[in-house]
């Protein structure tokens, strides 16, 4: 009985985690567009947003654990899937979301990266060798209606949206995808914390080496610089190890499900803030996609 109270007290911390990260990052996304209607630039904020985090980090393992946040860079197998997970996971999710946003808005951007969860239930299927079934194949209509509705307002054969927002869109997705299932061994045997620190100051000292930011440029009013903040801590530092710590309670599949909370919150925030506008149309095939979480959630654990 005692181990059964705990499994579900372990799982409730999971589903804790994931949910306030999805919070964060839905907040994080609208605050960015915000910022990019401003005088500040994808590479900026990709930049500073890793660069800062990573820094900050693994300054605080260090003063921690010492020398021992170093001991990931001992073998040649955990480096591999460090600089992977850095480059294609952290770096690419980053950087395809803030485009998405830029081309878009935060709203669409953010409902186009829940794909994800569909994506995922796809991959691990070809991967089982097996065929769909029924859930999965109605979140795949769902999915993709959803994705139709939400790009054209309804008005099928025109892009409401541009091809470029649809790219970084879709791109998005597939990069949260990766980033939620291929650091699961490194996880387990460095922890969130270890990972998700090199993985930012890697995807953000390559970054930064390829798009060095400027500051002369920036408008650095009051509400600018608390929006940097939000980003750089509760958007990316808090929330990115939430999320990451999360899958040590919770399976990858079950967190990309519940992360749904974030298109909620930044389609309302973007609404209610920046005044960004969703036909009826969009708003249903958001909820198509974001359906896709409940039907997909049916399934039997296995």
């Amino acid at each position: 009985m005692s181990h059964l109270l705990e499994q579900n007290n372990q799982r409730l911390k999971g589903i804790i985690l994931v949910l306030t990260a999805a919070v964060f990052w839905g907040v994080a996304g609208t605050v960015a567009q915000f910022l990019l209607s401003k005088s500040f630039t994808v590479e900026w904020l990709v930049s500073m947003r890793l660069s800062v985090s990573g820094i900050v980090l693994l300054t605080f393992l260090r003063m921690t654990r010492g020398k021992q946040i170093f001991a990931i860079w001992r073998k040649k197998e955990d480096v591999i899937r460090l600089l992977l997970f850095s480059l294609v996971g952290m770096l690419g999710v980053q950087y395809t979301f803030f485009a998405a946003i830029f081309h878009s808005n935060a709203a669409t951007a953010t409902v186009l990266q829940y794909l994800a969860p569909t994506m995922i239930v796809v991959y691990v299927a070809l991967r089982m060798k097996r065929l769909p079934n029924r859930q999965e194949v109605i979140a795949i209509i769902l999915a993709l209606t959803g994705t139709v509705l939400l790009v054209t307002k309804g008005q099928l054969g025109t892009l409401s949206i541009s091809s470029w927002a649809l790219f970084w869109g879709i791109a998005s997705a597939i990069t949260l995808a990766f980033y939620t299932l291929q650091p699961y061994k490194l996880i387990a045997k460095w922890g969130a914390i270890t990972v998700i620190g090199w993985s930012m100051f890697i995807g953000g000292a390559v970054f930064t080496s390829i798009y060095p930011p400027s500051f002369q440029s920036i408008e650095w009013s009051t509400i600018n610089i608390i929006s940097v903040l939000f980003i750089v801590f509760f958007g990316t530092l808090i929330a990115f190890y939430f999320y990451l710590e999360s899958l040590t309670f919770i399976s990858p599949s079950e967190a990309s499900l519940l992360a749904c909370v974030e298109p909620l919150s930044a389609a309302v925030l973007a609404v209610v803030w920046l005044q960004v506008t969703f036909t009826m149309a969009e708003w249903i095939g958001a909820f198509c996609i974001i359906g896709t979480v409940a039907v997909l959630s049916l399934r039997k654990s296995k």
